[in-house]
């Protein structure tokens, strides 16, 4: 069966295409907003929440307890400041090595995995520096 179009739902996928910052739903919800005022955060939960089980979008749960979304479903991997809480994609080559060592070790079968790091990024360790000179 077909899911019915809707409007509310596209731009929420739109707006999520524009940002590479991996948004709250919150966030997606203040912007939203502004196109449809009468939304409610609900229904961007609702919206976010089918996006993701379609594979439309990517949910991040990346330990803060809030869910994060990212338009971008290709195979890719993240960095969580822990100072801000941002997250932001990461470039890398591959991990297939992690992921061969992992499946060597186990008895199981690997049928994926989801690989965060985390740190300090640029802009808080830019922050953090003392001024130059003391």
């Amino acid at each position: 069966m077909a899911l019915k179009y809707s409007r509310q739902r596209q731009v929420i996928y739109d707006f999520l295409m524009t940002r590479k910052d991996h948004p709250t739903a919150e966030m997606v919800y203040r912007n939203v907003r502004q196109e449809y005022p009468n939304i409610s955060l609900g229904t961007v939960y609702r919206n976010l929440t089918l996006l993701a089980d379609m594979g439309e979008i990517q949910r991040l749960r990346v330990g803060d307890g809030i869910d994060h979304y990212d338009a971008d479903t290709s195979k890719h991997y993240h960095f969580v400041c822990s100072k801000c809480g941002g997250v932001s994609d990461i470039e890398i080559s591959s991990i297939e090595g992690i992921l061969e060592s992992a499946r060597k070790n186990f008895d199981g079968e690997i049928q994926g995995h989801v690989t965060y790091f985390y740190g300090v990024c640029d802009k808080c360790r830019k922050t953090d520096e003392p001024p130059k000179g003391e």
